[in-house]
């Protein structure tokens, strides 16, 4: 029902209650005040109404404005489930229908039917009330389970995602993994044997791209089981304790200054570790034989990780790239409501800079 419809409904069961009213013909001042105060009491009967049904007792015993009590006796049993209050407020309301008629003599007869119909009409505001009640409360209790519903829908979906990207990352280091070593085995193997520089140059770029697609291949692996699921379905999530290591197996001349606090996240030492994993794969990629710089910061507010490198000392090697890297890296950071530069320096080299807030780090 909109808002015109309320209002229209309102005003109609105002009417009638004021016609009620009127045809009970008040000639007294007190019985004409006590006939407005119920229909008046009737416009608060939403957020208050055990007293507005309290307010409009005096015009159904003096009056016999049977209506605004009515109305005020269904937003009660809208309301309440207390049955002591609703049996109470159903026995005042059939004295009071019933209370105008004691200045007649009525026969054994007509005083039976006088209290079943007072009886019957204090209960049908009380009954309808509570059915009111009921499907109100099964609306919401259907509409729970709707959300439930769709929510175990979407947890099913997710496990369903997290099993197909899983079984994709096996597929990917199982077989894609094995056939590009074995093409690094065999070019560096060419290159040993062959006395002819064409061939030795030609085989060592077929080792050095085949063993950047082998990084690039893991760190790829890598994401797709961090986004399946909260753990990997193969290895665990590596850590700052796994930095040296990473430095280390690089093949690049790297210095570290500074360190990262204790107590930090795990997700932020992911964060950080999957950084410098890409930074150190692109100076790897784009500028053979320069030299790194892993430096941590850290100024109460923010923790700052920055990688540079130098100029390349080597002719770079055109390889195809969709910067897909530095995307995930900028999503990573975005989640824990940090930021991701990366900008070439002045002397040929390039700055890579994730910057986190340390709120997000800290246990």
């Amino acid at each position: 029902m909109n808002r015109t419809q309320a209002l229209v409904a309102e005003a109609g069961l105002l009417t009638v209650a004021g016609l009620d009213a009127v045809f009970n013909q008040p000639t007294e001042p007190w019985d004409v005040g006590v006939a407005i105060v119920a229909l008046g009491a009737l416009l608060f009967r939403r957020r208050w109404p055990v007293p507005v049904f309290v307010l409009t007792l005096p015009a159904l015993a003096l009056v016999g404005s049977v209506i605004a009590t009515l109305v005020a006796l269904y937003a009660v049993a809208v309301r309440y489930s207390d049955r002591v209050l609703l049996t109470g407020c159903g026995l005042v309301a059939a004295v009071g229908y019933v209370f105008p008629g004691l200045q007649f003599h009525y026969s054994r007869t007509d005083t039976v039917l006088t209290l079943i119909y007072a009886t019957m009409t204090a209960a049908a505001p009380i009954f309808f009330g509570r059915l009111v009640h009921a499907q109100r409360e099964l609306a919401l209790r259907l509409e729970d389970i709707r959300a439930a519903r769709e929510h175990e829908r979407l947890l099913d979906a997710q496990a369903t995602l997290a099993k197909e990207r899983n079984q994709l990352a096996r597929e990917m280091h199982d077989v894609v993994s094995h056939q590009v070593s074995l093409i690094a085995v065999q070019a560096g193997a060419i290159g040993v044997s062959t006395t002819d520089p064409h061939v030795k140059a030609a085989a060592g770029n077929v080792r050095k791209l085949s063993v950047d697609t082998l990084d690039e291949l893991r760190h790829m692996v890598n994401l797709l089981r961090a986004s399946g699921s909260r753990t990997a379905g193969l290895t665990p999530q590596p850590t700052l304790s796994d930095l040296d290591r990473l430095i280390t197996g690089s093949g690049i001349e790297t210095r570290v200054t500074g360190a990262a606090p204790e107590g930090i996240d795990t997700a932020v030492q992911r964060t950080i570790y999957r950084t410098v994993q890409e930074a150190l794969t692109n100076v790897r990629k784009h500028a053979p034989g320069s030299t790194a710089t892993v430096e941590f910061a850290d100024d109460g507010n923010d923790l700052a990780v920055t990688v540079t490198n130098t100029r390349p000392t080597r002719p770079t090697l055109a390889l195809p790239g969709a910067h897909l890297g530095l995307l995930g890296l900028h999503e990573r950071a975005t989640l824990l409501g940090g930021t991701v530069k990366a900008a070439p320096t002045g002397d040929g080299g390039f700055r890579l800079e994730l910057r986190l807030p340390r709120a997000a780090g800290h246990r």
